[in-house]
């Protein structure tokens, strides 16, 4: 847990000191392959942009370009080195054959949809290019689906983070107003399957007495 506090604080210090082209620097490494947060290193750029710290323009094209670019650079490594170097030097970061397999058969069901939605999923994220060049993807096919994957990951992090910045303040003022609300709907939430589960074990404790 300290390692990846650690690795947050560093990614932050970077980012305030190099601005986009370390948002793109990070998000193309993360999409090599590397452990690398990239959804939290969004919402933290989209937090800059909200105090006019960066350009919401720039983010976006930054961190698509990064994206796409660092996963057709794992594409390259996956078609040219293939499985086996891949999982030879993968096992670092955790990825063995078995996680590997699962991966893999993903790609296999899906196609390129699983290139389109894989940056919504960690492990799907950073392994979608070596997946891909591994399994002989056309690379013009590859592209094309990867780039539409990446525009949407951005803008669905980006822009949702950049509206919940700058709405907090109304966000916040409607939480307490409702807050007697939000309190009667757990307490229906918690009650309800409470309810029911007291319902079974009645007709199950007359059944066994039977």
């Amino acid at each position: 847990m300290e390692e990846f506090t650690e690795l947050i604080a560093g990614l932050e210090h970077f980012v305030r000191d190099y601005g986009v082209f370390a948002v793109l620097l990070i998000l193309a490494v993360e999409a090599m392959g590397a452990p690398v947060p990239g959804e939290t290193l969004l919402i933290f750029a989209s937090v800059l942009v909200g105090r006019g710290e960066m350009s919401l323009p720039a983010l976006l094209v930054s961190a698509w370009t990064g994206s796409v670019l660092g996963d057709n650079i794992g594409y390259a490594i996956g078609r040219h080195f293939g499985r086996g170097a891949v999982l030879r030097y993968g096992a670092k970061v955790g990825l063995n054959d078995a996680r590997f397999n699962a991966i893999e058969n993903i790609f296999l069901r899906y196609g390129s949809v699983t290139v389109v939605f894989a940056r919504f999923f960690n492990f799907l994220r950073q392994l979608n290019g070596i997946v891909s060049g591994i399994l002989g993807m056309a690379w013009q096919r590859f592209l094309l689906f990867n780039m539409l994957g990446g525009a949407l990951w951005v803008a669905a992090w980006v822009l949702a983070a950049s509206y919940l910045t700058e709405h907090i303040s109304i966000i916040t003022r409607l939480a307490l107003h409702n807050k007697i609300v939000a309190i009667i709907l757990a307490a229906g939430i918690l009650i309800f399957p409470l309810g029911l589960l007291v319902r079974r074990m009645r007709r199950a404790g007359g059944h066994y007495s039977d």
